[in-house]
C-alpha cells in the first residue's frame, strides 16, 4: 500500500498561486508538481476563499463583554425563569 503525501502549506500556496495565475492548465501543473488536478483545484478554491483574511487586522479581536453586563444578563435570566 502506498503512503499518502503530506504537502507543506508553502507548497500548497505556491501551486495554488500558479493555478490562480492560469499561465498553465491544471493538467500541466499536475504533471509538473505530481499532484492530482482535482487537488490543485481544491487548493486554488481554498486560497481564493481565504484571501480576505490576509487583509484583516491582526489586533482586531471580538468585542469583550464586561462583567457588569454579564451580571445584568444573569439577573434578567433569573427573573424570566421565575
Amino acid at each position: 500500500m502506498k503512503k499518502r503525501k503530506n504537502h507543506s502549506p508553502d507548497f500548497k500556496a505556491k501551486v495554488a498561486l500558479e493555478a490562480i495565475r492560469e499561465e498553465m492548465t491544471l493538467a500541466e501543473l499536475s504533471k509538473k508538481y505530481s499532484v492530482h488536478p482535482t487537488q490543485i483545484g481544491t487548493w486554488k478554491r481554498a486560497a481564493i476563499e481565504n484571501m480576505a483574511a490576509a487583509f484583516t487586522r491582526q489586533g482586531s479581536a471580538p468585542e469583550r463583554v464586561s462583567a457588569a453586563d454579564v451580571d445584568k444578563l444573569h439577573s434578567k435570566i433569573g427573573q424570566l425563569v421565575v
